[in-house]
């Protein structure tokens, strides 16, 4: 029998801010030359301009801009080629625009980036990205994530020619102008690298592939009202042209060649694809929903687009998602409702110009809150010419490197054998259906929300799901049926294929193929010679006796209106919502406020509690500490020092960290912490927070301070409060002391260390040439929750993380190590000092100074912390989750910059499919998978991505996580989450059952060393 596994991997079808104010006047533009490039300062009205022209300075330039954009500025690129060192990053802005002066005379190359993305905006309103090419993105060209109106106008994403191959033609300054132009003449069909002597046609004339690509090209996601206009992507080991988790979105005027997927819907409501082309890619078009995610689609239109010679051979990683496209589709949906699919033109495609699949092909995702069927696809005055004849074999290649668990490149092979053996020959077809259907499941009631209370369900009865709520038992489907059973049609049909069709005789107009059923029928009826069971003559000849092997082509049963006596109507039109300014985001202040505020004469012992407004040009303009140059002396003012039980790793620096709390002033303690998994505790307006990273040398007695990050939290004029995040780095003063200078725009640096860790006892020794001082941008996207107050908000400062007693991270004498809260509970500290309120009546301390009453984040390090016996399962647990929490929840939780992957790890959550038990990944792309399968496989961290992502083999920028902060690996955490899956994690964990154990492929399918080659 064919097992799960095979129907479930085997035949996936559908598958800084500047100092100073750059002030207007008049309504006359001036120009300036600035720290951020050439400036164009128009009136105020119309915002201001940051040209950044070509050469050596261009990435300081920009960076310099790109952190003080503010509402309707722009930073526009010159003509020519630009060499940039990091990606442009926005966050927490509104109605910006970036641009250059053509799509074929702006190239910005990121070929050397130490960013994953070529252009990042997240959590923005309002930005637009038009008339420039981006080259060589480490992973997504163009990405925008939590972003409303975006716009994405005459942009184009390209990857090198066979980039990171020995074929490679880098684009470059001398070539940009021709290298961009990729034609779509002859895809190569066939993977170079299968062991198969008859596939030859491996190369193209005009554009050689490569896994070694980026993910995406244009990826927008969780975002709301997206439009992408006459843009191009070209290459990308992914998606080219991609749209997820986004409600209202239309892609148009657009080009997609030589990527794996040329165009993708994921999970989209009301999205809309308008005369695009895709062309060359392994599938043209995709509209899906894949499982475990925040929301799931519906409705659809795919209208007077070309789906032609999408025939170039899969090239993602195996194992991945997107590796299961058989190459040579025009069009895929997968267990996606309501699509209208009309006036196109599919041709030429290898395998079938339109495939309609669920997940029944593939295996039950184990996701019951998502509908796996395709229903209401509408098809109608559609020209499909010449598909289903150029079926391609197996991927060899694939099978092998993933040990038999991706076979599904055999599924154009069994729609080749069921047609034949239906009569039709060898072949494919213009439409081809898996003919799944559900029936009515009667004892499934509908499904229950986070509160325990029915969901909410749209204007059809179809409850409207996503990954925040339980999982439930069964699949509800009863909005599709009658009381008696019978399917509500046409509306809950699968497909009506209007007769306006035009079908060329050349092709199978139309094949049900019935999925996988038959086949183990076929494998038994000829156990001794398996390979005779894909034999085209002995298939055809057993055919008859094989229910439901063989295809049916009777195209009558989708005749809507002829079998219902209606078609499904034609799905409206639908516009963008109206975009309206929030009016949060003020001007910079002037820089003689800001010297008003900083440039005065400070008091010993006394912060300038003032200067909170406005960003000062040096760190001790604040006086947040004793000594001015040093800061790890004692702070001034109300600064209480604390420290973390478990902390975010940054290459081994040595933290101090520091909260000012404004005189007379008081933080709140927040209880109940399971309902807020990102919140700290709650800081009155005024308060900053310091972080200084040091690296300590203790055999040389030296421990040098090399940034201090602050956090401020500030109040705007309409009463919106939000946190501004500052990067002060230490440099030599000139007169033999350090001072800390603000440098939005960030940097790198070489650092080396020798201590021993306070908590652990661990001696640490090592050194890195690739320190990263972030820039604004980086410290928002980390910093940033939709959850949480605007802007940088802190993420260590939560009453679980705090509950210890307060020990100096530095193993040095240091001036904070003296401060009263040493060896003290910090919580209870600041109670008793009335730096907090709204405490618990009492704290039950235990003898280390935790409170038993409050919720406790065990040190990773230190066996035992947890509270239960020091390398015990359970205290194993506690301590790896700790860590994970602490360096991946800030992002991977349901409002953070990474809530698109499902993948979510604050410490009060399940470990199940959301903490990624059994779950594949949806966006790491191919270095990020590392050849593994699932997030967290129980039992098997070597297939297992999180020890990957944060170990030794993660050497591409794409692959590590966490992916700011690190440039060398924390082995003791590696080794704490591998014995974690290895040791603790089991089969009895929840969703552990949808894992494919061992990499089989299962089904006896007899693909490896026995497949006859077929006939083309």
């Amino acid at each position: 029998m064919f097992t799960p596994a095979f129907r479930a991997a085997a035949l996936f079808v559908a598958v800084a801010v500047l100092n100073g104010c750059l002030s207007s006047g008049g309504d006359s533009p001036t120009l300036t030359e600035s720290g951020g490039g050439t400036t164009v300062t128009p009136a105020e009205s119309t915002g201001r301009t940051f040209l950044i022209k070509p050469g050596p300075n261009a990435t300081d330039d920009m960076t310099k801009a790109m952190v003080q954009l503010k509402p309707k500025d722009t930073l526009k690129f010159d003509c020519g080629f630009f060499d940039l060192k990091t990606g442009i990053q926005i966050t927490a802005t509104e109605d910006v625009v970036i641009e250059g002066c053509g799509i074929n005379d702006t190239v910005l190359s990121f070929r050397d980036s130490n960013t994953q993305e070529g252009f990042l905006a997240s959590n923005v309103m309002g930005v637009t990205i038009r008339d420039l090419t981006i080259a060589d993105s480490p992973g997504d060209a163009y990405k925008m994530k939590g972003v409303n109106h975006g716009n994405l106008l005459r942009v184009r994403a390209i990857w090198s020619s066979g980039r990171k191959t020995p074929q490679e033609v880098p684009i470059t300054a001398a070539n940009f102008k021709t290298a961009v132009q990729v034609k779509c003449t002859d895809p190569a069909r066939h993977n170079p690298n299968n062991p198969n002597p008859l596939e030859r046609d491996n190369t193209s004339p005009d554009y050689t592939v490569s896994t070694a690509s980026g993910r995406y090209g244009i990826y927008p996601v969780q975002s709301r009202n997206i439009l992408v206009d006459g843009a191009e992507s070209i290459g990308a080991s992914d998606a080219g042209i991609y749209v997820g988790q986004t409600n209202i979105a239309k892609i148009r005027n657009s080009r997609a060649a030589f990527n794996v997927f040329g165009f993708e819907i994921e999970n989209v409501q009301d999205g809309e694809y308008l005369q695009n082309v895709a062309e060359c890619n392994s599938g043209g078009f995709l509209v899906y929903d894949l499982d475990n995610l925040t929301q799931y689609g519906s409705r659809s239109r795919v209208h007077k687009n070309i789906a032609r010679n999408n025939n170039t051979y899969n090239f993602a990683v195996p194992g991945s998602i997107v590796a299961n496209v058989p190459r040579g589709s025009g069009l895929i949906t997968l267990a996606y409702d309501k699509i209208d699919i009309y006036d196109n033109v599919f041709e030429n495609n290898g395998t079938a110009g339109v495939i309609l699949t669920s997940y029944d092909m593939l295996g039950d995702p184990g996701d019951r809150r998502m509908d796996v069927y395709s229903e209401a696809v509408n098809i109608f005055n559609n020209t499909f010419t010449n598909n289903g004849n150029d079926l391609p074999q197996p991927d060899f290649a694939t099978i092998i490197a993933t040990q038999g668990a991706q076979i599904s490149s055999a599924f154009p092979m069994v729609v080749g054998l069921k047609n034949a053996a239906g009569g039709k020959g060898y072949k494919g077809g213009h439409i081809v259906w898996d003919g799944y259907q559900d029936t009515l499941n009667q004892n499934c009631a509908l499904p229950l929300d986070k509160n325990g209370k029915p969901v909410a369900v749209d204007a059809d009865g179809k409850p409207i799901q996503g990954n925040t709520n339980p999982n439930p038992a069964c699949r509800y489907n009863a909005y599709k049926f009658k009381p008696n059973g019978e399917r509500k049609v046409p509306a809950w049909w699968f497909s009506c294929i209007n007769p306006s069709n035009k079908f060329n005789a050349d092709s199978i107009a139309f094949a049900n193929f019935h999925g996988t059923r038959g086949l183990d029928a076929l494998v038994n009826l000829n156990t001794n010679d398996p390979s005779k069971n894909l034999s085209v003559e002995y298939v055809s000849a057993i055919a008859s006796g094989i229910p439901l092997f063989a295809s049916e082509f009777d195209l009558s049963k989708h005749n809507c209106a002829a079998r219902f006596g209606a078609d499904l109507p034609k799905l409206p039109d639908f516009e963008f919502e109206p975009f309206v300014p929030s009016g949060q985001y003020a001007p910079e202040p002037a820089a003689e406020a800001v010297k008003a505020l900083c440039e005065v004469p400070l008091k010993a012992g006394v912060v300038n509690e003032a200067a909170y407004q406005v960003n000062c040009n040096e760190l001790s303009q604040y006086n947040l500490f004793s000594k001015a140059d040093d800061p790890t002396s004692k702070p001034n003012g109300q600064g209480m020092p604390y420290t973390l039980n478990s902390k975010l790793f940054t290459d081994y620096a040595v933290k101090h960290r520091v909260m000012y709390i404004p005189e007379g002033k008081s933080a709140r303690f927040l209880q109940d912490e399971s309902r807020r998994v990102t919140s700290t505790i709650e800081f009155p307006v005024g308060t900053i927070i310091a972080k200084t990273f040091t690296f300590v040398d203790q055999t040389a007695k030296t421990e040098t301070p090399y940034e201090t990050r602050l956090l401020i939290k500030r109040e705007r004029k309409d009463g919106q409060k939000y946190w501004e995040g500052l990067e002060y780095i230490w440099q030599d003063g000139g007169d033999g002391k350090r001072k800390a200078v603000l440098t939005q725009s960030g940097g790198t640096g070489s650092a080396k260390w020798d201590y021993v860790d306070t908590d652990s006892g661990v001696r640490h020794t090592g050194q890195t040439n690739a320190y990263l001082f972030p820039n604004a941008t980086q410290c928002a996207i980390c910093h940033a929750n939709n959850d949480k107050e605007p802007g940088s908000s802190p993420i260590g400062p939560k009453p679980r993380n705090l509950n210890r007693a307060y020990l100096n991270e530095s193993p040095m004498p240091t001036g904070q190590a003296s401060h009263p809260v040493t060896g003290k509970n910090q919580l209870k500290f600041m109670c008793d000092t009335g730096l907090m309120t709204n405490c618990p009546d009492s704290f039950n301390l235990d003898d280390k100074q935790v409170a038993k009453n409050v919720p406790h984040l065990p040190k990773f390090n230190v066996p035992g912390d947890s509270g239960q016996p020091a390398n015990s399962k359970a205290d194993i647990e506690a301590r790896a989750r700790a860590w994970i929490e602490v360096n991946c929840a800030h992002c991977h939780n349901e409002n953070g910059q990474a809530s698109n992957t499902g993948f979510y790890v604050d410490a009060f959550r399940a470990v199940d499919s959301t903490y990624g038990i059994c779950k594949k990944p949806t966006a790491s792309g191919s270095e990020g998978r590392g050849n593994r399968l699932y997030d967290i496989h129980p039992g098997q961290a070597n297939d297992s991505i999180v020890p990957y992502r944060i170990g030794p083999e993660a050497v591409q920028l794409a692959a590590k996580m966490p992916p700011l902060g690190r440039s060398v690996v924390q082995d003791e955490a590696v080794t704490l989450i591998t014995q974690w899956i290895n040791t603790v994690i089991d089969s009895s964990y929840k969703n552990a059952d949808a894992c494919q154990e061992n990499n089989q492929s299962g089904g006896g399918l007899p693909l490896v060393g026995g497949l006859p080659l077929l006939p083309k």
